[in-house]
Formats: structure tokens, C-alpha cells, sequence
């Protein structure tokens, strides 16, 4: 028999995660490592677990994360906004708690470019009197 999967794919930054989501026992994978392992502090795990403790979905679902590009902010934002909408596909009643914690919006802050004539995006020339 065919296991239930349920799919999202995440972007922060230049972060793309494509984030499966199986019935399971609670465990998150990235890259074929635990989330441990491979994101560094704990503040960034807590926020790439916010989708499933608002919807009370913590120890239900393995979620299995593959994700590239970026850093490791980014790519828990991408995780983060992945998980979010798989849990669509579980539940679309999920939508307005989701929704309310802004969980569903793609994140569109980027590094800003940097522009000719300054030394980086805003930053400008030191300015010499004489």
C-alpha cells in the first residue's frame, strides 16, 4: 500500500526547501541528517518546528527536508514556509492559523545589490572635505 505524503516547497533568501511531510513519530530529517545535527542553535529549530505546534501536529508527522542555496536562517525560513504549506495539503482548515501567524507569505527580503559609485548596496564613499 502507497504511504500518505503530503508536499510543500519552502523559499527564503536563496533557500529552497522541498519539505515532505509522513506519518510518523515526530522526527524531522534535512538532508539526510536530524535537524540537530545539521541546523546549529536551538532558536532556529524552534522556529522551523512553529508550524506544527500551532497546528498541533508536532509528533504526528516525519518531515523529511531536502534544502539548498543560502545559509542556515535561510534555509530554516524555507523549511519553515515548506512545512507550512504541506500542512495545507493535511488539513485546509489549517489555513487560518497558519495565515494569522504568517507562516503562508513567502518572506521577499533580500540582500539588497550593490550599486556603482558606492562601496556596497547604501553605503557611500568616505566624504573628504579639502
Amino acid at each position: 500500500m502507497a504511504q500518505v505524503q503530503y508536499y510543500g516547497t519552502g523559499r527564503r533568501k536563496s533557500s529552497v526547501a522541498r519539505v515532505r511531510l509522513v506519518p510518523g513519530d515526530g522526527r524531522i530529517i534535512v538532508n539526510k541528517q536530524d535537524i540537530r545535527e545539521y541546523i546549529p542553535t536551538e532558536a532556529l529549530i524552534e522556529m522551523v518546528k512553529q508550524p506544527l505546534v500551532l497546528t498541533e501536529t508536532l509528533g504526528s508527522y516525519d518531515v523529511l527536508v531536502n534544502v539548498h542555496g543560502g545559509g542556515f536562517a535561510g534555509q530554516a525560513g524555507a523549511i519553515r514556509h515548506g512545512i507550512a504549506r504541506a500542512l495545507l495539503q493535511v488539513d485546509p482548515e489549517f489555513r487560518t492559523v497558519l495565515k494569522r501567524a504568517g507562516l503562508l507569505t513567502r518572506d521577499a527580503r533580500v540582500k539588497e545589490r550593490k550599486k556603482y559609485g558606492l562601496k556596497g548596496a547604501r553605503r557611500a564613499p568616505q566624504f573628504s572635505k579639502r
